[in-house]
């Protein structure tokens, strides 16, 4: 059964691939496709509400339990730590909360199937080597994503030790759940998704748009743009977090460079084999070593045509034809 469901799934992708499946056909696959990511996304929904999600909600309060845990001891030294003080202001807040956090842990958990699911489709419509890229692409997106959610979590705790010490002694700081863990993972996402730009940056060497001299040309205005880019899109006016997120873009940026250098490099030496040292606006000189021509065989003389035969006088239609025809 295994043996025919792979060469099943080895035949669609063939025909898919050479352009043979009818639309109908191409809106069933995704039917059926989007059917099997949902199925993997409400998995892990299932694992994230049971498993995971008090879990994740514990660890995203825990800068501001910890920030709030060393200023109640350092105003209050030798009493009991307190719990951490959060508020709720709707009777389901909490529970629409904890919802939502099983939904990104779902999403996180159930990630290969649903990008399997989402790959398997939309690959028969790239070359082979599109689809190699695509790979080293997918490889270092999540990895960029992740370390960039995970700078922010850390930067969040000095974001907040920045900000509450302006909070005079006479207010008492309370936060609500709800607005607090958006503001974490809004952070977060913001964060994940501005560290994937240097992809972005590979892509443009890659295809050829942008040499790695152009690129590192750049750099200057780059350098700017990250630190624009940080202090408008950083959700707290403290110095940390922009300065934090505009560093880790201009490093990943002169590490595309790099990455831009080494691909120019290659290029260039597959270019010197296959072309020899002829600059792309250069015409390729032309070999003056003739070889003389043998010379050939005399040409025989035209032998004369026959004369055509006469064509027979065509009969008259009443003696061809009879009264069916």
């Amino acid at each position: 059964m295994a043996i025919t469901l792979r060469r099943r799934s080895k035949a669609q992708f063939g025909r898919a691939a050479d352009g043979s499946m009818t639309l109908m056909e191409h809106l069933q696959e995704l039917r059926g496709r989007l059917f099997k990511a949902s199925l993997g996304v409400l998995a892990g929904f299932a694992v994230g509400w049971f498993l995971l999600a008090g879990w994740a909600l514990r660890t995203i309060q825990e800068p501001y339990c910890e920030l709030m845990a060393r200023s109640f001891i350092r105003d209050h030294p030798g009493k009991p730590v307190p719990q951490c003080p959060f508020v709720q202001l709707g009777p389901t807040d909490v529970f629409v909360l904890q919802m939502k956090i099983a939904l990104w842990v779902g999403l996180i958990v159930a990630a290969p199937i649903w990008l399997y699911q989402l790959w398997a489709f939309i690959a028969p419509g790239l070359h082979r080597n599109e689809r190699r890229w695509a790979y080293v692409f997918v490889g270092l997106a999540a990895p960029l994503f992740a370390g960039g959610a995970v700078l922010a979590y850390y930067i969040v705790a000095t974001g907040l030790e920045f900000l509450l010490q302006f909070t005079p002694a006479n207010v008492t700081t309370t936060l609500e759940i709800t607005r607090y863990v958006d503001f974490v993972t809004n952070l977060m996402l913001l964060f994940g998704a501005a560290l994937e730009f240097p992809l972005v940056v590979v892509l443009f060497n890659v295809t050829g748009l942008a040499s790695a001299k152009r690129l590192l040309s750049w750099w200057r205005i780059a350098v700017f743009l990250f630190f624009a880019f940080s202090a408008i899109a950083t959700p707290t006016p403290d110095p940390f977090g922009m300065t934090a997120l505009a560093l880790v873009l201009t490093a990943l940026y002169f590490a595309a460079v790099g990455f831009a250098f080494a691909n120019d490099a290659r290029r260039n030496r597959r270019r010197v084999v296959e072309f020899g040292n002829v600059g792309d606006d250069e015409i390729s000189p032309l070999e003056q070593d003739l070889e003389p021509v043998e010379r050939g065989e005399p040409v025989a003389g035209a032998s004369p045509i026959d004369a055509p035969t006469p064509v027979s006088r065509p009969k008259p239609l009443d003696t061809r034809y009879d009264d069916f025809t």
